[in-house]
């Protein structure tokens, strides 16, 4: 607890200093909370419980829904007025209409304009033609180890091994998108963003795969470029470690926007299981408390090297250079991480998120389950507003309250002498 470190030199601890200094502590979700008083600031939160408070997450419906996408606010507002839009808690009213074939046809309308936007996106700046009907599977977030970007490009060479052994197979389309950016000297997130565009360029230049499968790097992620991802996308990955991601807010807003969740129990996706039920959200792999049991009695990827043959062969085409023939060496560092120094567990998951990733398909190609399934996640998406956040805030640690007043219109610029 001391506030000066003495290993390896003297330093002041800042987070022990914050602490000390402050009068209320929060994390973003309920398990971030949870972690950072019984785990992390243990010793802080056993003299001073009080202090210590929980504020999920939220994002304003405003941008995320209203803005981005005006062809699904029009569907929900013409059923339930527009009140929501302040008072997203009043999205709940939708799930009346779960069973009514007209809107759940208008929710698919909507999905599909924006998928053919991005379609075209996607063409105009990559070159790559793109199936709209295809399951558009999204993941756009920070290039990190602990999001796990490198699971989801095992289960792409997955995919694809599949379709190359056995091409007469029924098999689901799927585009899968990944998107993010790299802190400038993390040699490592640099790396899986290169095999990301190596598994792209072997799988979208392959002529027996066609439009079965295509992968795309969407450069440059920003906040434009996701007010255009998030309305098309049917899949939302949100797979980091159990017990890495303080909340996420990237997951909340493919929630509101109708897209399906695959995910671990990190962060916020254990909230909006809650909200949604269980049986409108993918939950794989290990939890919080597996996790910990793992670090406990040892992890050695090895073991699942031998134990999985897919893996095996995703793992052994990355190391011999199949997807990067001009530098076969290109990614040895990454497989060395992967098989020796992997933090975050990959191939602990890996199982699960395959056997996970085919009920997804099977779920996608019943179309009327789907859209049950997402209209589920935009009614329940209430508790997720920033409205709720802020208003927490304001209540439980700022200790204000909101002024209506409103602000005197601005005065005209005085006249300036001509000199």
């Amino acid at each position: 607890m001391s506030l000066i470190e003495e290993e390896p030199e003297k330093r002041i601890n800042m987070a022990h200093l914050s602490i000390v200094g402050s009068h209320a502590v929060n994390g973003v979700a309920a398990i971030h909370s949870e972690i950072i008083k019984k785990e992390i600031f243990k010793d802080f939160y056993e003299m001073t419980p009080q202090k210590f408070q929980n504020k999920t997450n939220g994002i304003t419906p405003r941008r995320w829904l209203l803005l981005c996408n005006p062809g699904l606010a029009d569907v929900i507002s013409e059923r339930i007025g527009n009140t929501w839009i302040k008072h997203l808690e009043e999205l709940q009213q939708l799930k009346k209409y779960k069973n009514d074939p007209t809107f759940l046809d208008a929710l698919d309308k909507v999905k599909e304009l924006n998928k053919i936007k991005l379609t075209n996106y996607v063409m105009q700046f990559y070159s790559i033609r793109i199936n709209p009907r295809s399951m558009f599977d999204i993941q756009v977030k920070r290039i990190h180890e602990y999001k796990r970007q490198l699971l989801n490009c095992l289960h792409i060479i997955v995919m694809y091994n599949r379709i190359k052994k056995n091409p007469d197979a029924p098999f689901v389309p799927r585009t899968v998108m990944i998107g993010g950016k790299a802190a400038p000297g993390y040699l490592t997130a640099k790396d899986i963003i290169k095999l990301i565009n190596a598994v792209a360029s072997t799988v979208n230049n392959d002529p027996s795969i066609g439009h079965k499968l295509k992968v795309v790097f969407l450069e440059n992620y920003r906040v434009t470029l996701a007010e255009l991802i998030i309305p098309a996308a049917d899949l939302s990955e949100q797979i980091s470690t159990a017990g890495t991601e303080a909340s996420g807010t990237g997951n909340m807003k493919f929630m509101m926007n109708g897209a399906l969740t695959i995910g671990t129990l990190d962060g916020a996706n254990i909230e909006m299981r809650e909200e949604m039920g269980d049986e409108n959200i993918f939950i794989f792999g290990m939890n919080v408390d597996e996790v910990e049991q793992l670090q406990i009695q040892g992890y050695n990827a090895w073991n699942y090297y031998h134990k999985f043959p897919e893996l095996k062969e995703a793992i052994d085409q990355i190391r011999d250079g199949f997807f990067y023939p001009q530098d076969p060496h290109a990614f040895k560092r990454l497989v060395d991480i992967l098989m020796n120094y992997d933090r975050f567990f990959v191939f602990a998951d890996f199982e699960a998120y395959i056997h996970c990733q085919e009920r997804v398909s099977a779920t996608f190609a019943s179309k009327e389950e789907w859209l049950k399934m997402s209209l589920m996640n935009i009614a329940s998406c209430g508790k997720f507003s920033s409205d709720r956040t802020i208003s927490e805030y304001a209540a439980h640690i700022w200790g204000v309250s909101p002024n209506y007043a409103r602000l005197p219109a601005p005065k005209p610029p005085p006249e300036v002498e001509p000199v």
